[in-house]
């Protein structure tokens, strides 16, 4: 992703966060002023665990913690594309 380009990360909420260039998914939410539960930051222990209701990610490191299939750890990964989440 160039610095020109914004993705969007949309809650199920409806609300609508800008996925920072320099910053992975959970960075981006918090700078918007998302609670997120965590622990790690390193994608270890799974407390970030989001469920992923449309689009992809890109993990920057490969995550150790068990996910299923439609979970995402925004600990260690940015969005590939505009993304809806549900905040567990």
């Amino acid at each position: 992703m160039k610095p020109s380009d914004t993705l969007r990360i949309t809650l199920e909420t409806g609300e609508i966060v800008e996925q920072q260039a320099d910053k992975t998914l959970l960075e981006s939410l918090e700078a918007a002023g998302q609670e997120v539960h965590f622990h790690c930051r390193e994608g270890f222990c799974g407390a970030c665990r989001t469920k992923l209701l449309c689009g992809t990610v890109k993990y920057l490191t490969d995550p150790l913690a068990f996910i299923d299939d439609d979970e995402i750890l925004p600990c260690c990964c940015v969005a590939e594309q505009d993304i809806k989440i549900k905040l567990l």
